[in-house]
């Protein structure tokens, strides 16, 4: 296994968190969030740069509403935006070279095996499981589809007419438990007061018209599109939306609750574990092998954890108590994350 440096991300361990009630009754889908399925479900906080505080608050304003029921997973997105376009119609196209919305899902947060879709303003879908982030050698799994899907787009405006009135277009998905509970936990889906992690990205271009038409502006001194921006529920700190271990946390809440969310010191210590692997990873690479010593991974950071350190010429492992002392969290040099 070639094994390359992770970047660490810039930023504070502090995920969003939302909690995802209990449908009252059956969707419809057309696209439209006024209506009285999504009444009882609360908004996301407002997308914020990928890069979080890096950067400065996007221009157009995105948030996201989530609901569960015994047979699907729903998720209405509002994207404010008077520029409404897209161009990709064939399924499995790169929807993300069209204006898009995104979901990631990561059903057991080992942050291997787990979910991306891609939806533009033509109801166009991209859906794909990814065996391991890119970092850790992937593969994306292009051909997987999501059986029993459903998608609705709702356009508050014209689509592709540069000059009409437009507003906003807004997003509704209905993702079958049947899917998603392939790479869950005891391959179920979640029970009310369990967490999965979750999170979302608006890919924005820069555009302008030419000939009647919306087009990407370009860079004079690249002859390319200006880079994307990307928008975010839970901010990343890096511009890489594959580090799942950063995304939001959904709490499944039932008529029982829970109506709150605390951050488990379980969590907290998995953070940790993840950030000595980032450097690990990141010394193998400066210098051909990894540190048998934590402390010359540590740093000056304040830690809650005294990490084990295991290695071979190719491998490693480093464990740290759960918060209780029951049980080890074990991460290794391809970033799975376990209980044991």
């Amino acid at each position: 296994m070639n094994l390359s440096g992770v970047p660490e991300p810039r930023i504070e361990y502090a995920p969003k968190h939302y909690i995802c009630r209990r449908a009252e009754g059956p969707l419809v889908l057309d696209g439209r969030l006024d209506k009285p399925f999504w009444q009882a479900a609360p908004w996301t906080e407002e997308f914020v740069d990928i890069e979080g505080d890096l950067r400065p608050k996007p221009a157009k304003m995105t948030r996201v509403k989530m609901l569960w029921d015994e047979e699907y997973f729903y998720f209405g997105a509002e994207l404010i935006e008077d520029q409404i376009w897209a161009t990709l119609t064939e399924r499995e196209s790169v929807i993300f070279y069209d204006n898009d919305f995104e979901i990631f899902i990561d059903p057991d947060g080992d942050t291997h095996q787990y979910y991306e879709f891609e939806i533009n303003a033509l109801n166009t879908v991209w859906d794909l499981l990814l065996v391991k982030p890119y970092r850790d050698g992937g593969p994306p799994v292009n051909g997987w589809d999501i059986s029993g899907l459903q998608t609705a787009v709702y356009i508050d405006g014209e689509l592709n007419r540069p000059g009409a009135e437009n507003r906003k277009w807004s997003v509704e998905v209905a993702i079958p438990w049947k899917i998603l509970k392939e790479c869950a936990a005891e391959t179920r889906q979640p029970a009310p007061g369990e967490f999965w992690r979750v999170n979302f990205s608006r890919v924005e271009w820069q555009t302008e018209v030419k000939d009647g038409k919306y087009c990407k502006v370009i860079n004079p001194e690249t002859g390319k599109p200006y880079p994307e921006d990307n928008w975010v529920w839970s901010p990343m700190g890096i511009i890489n939306m594959h580090y799942p271990e950063l995304w939001g946390y959904v709490v499944f809440a039932d008529g029982n609750g829970p109506d709150e969310f605390v951050l488990p010191q379980d969590e907290r210590i998995k953070w940790e574990l993840r950030k000595l692997y980032y450097r690990q990873r990141n010394y193998f690479e400066r210098s051909g092998e990894f540190a048998k010593d934590a402390h010359l991974l540590l740093g000056e950071d304040e830690w809650s954890i005294t990490p084990t350190i295991e290695t071979t010429r190719s491998l490693f492992q480093i464990t740290a108590p759960s918060s209780d002392g029951t049980a080890l969290y074990c991460i290794r040099e391809d970033g799975k994350l376990w209980k044991e």
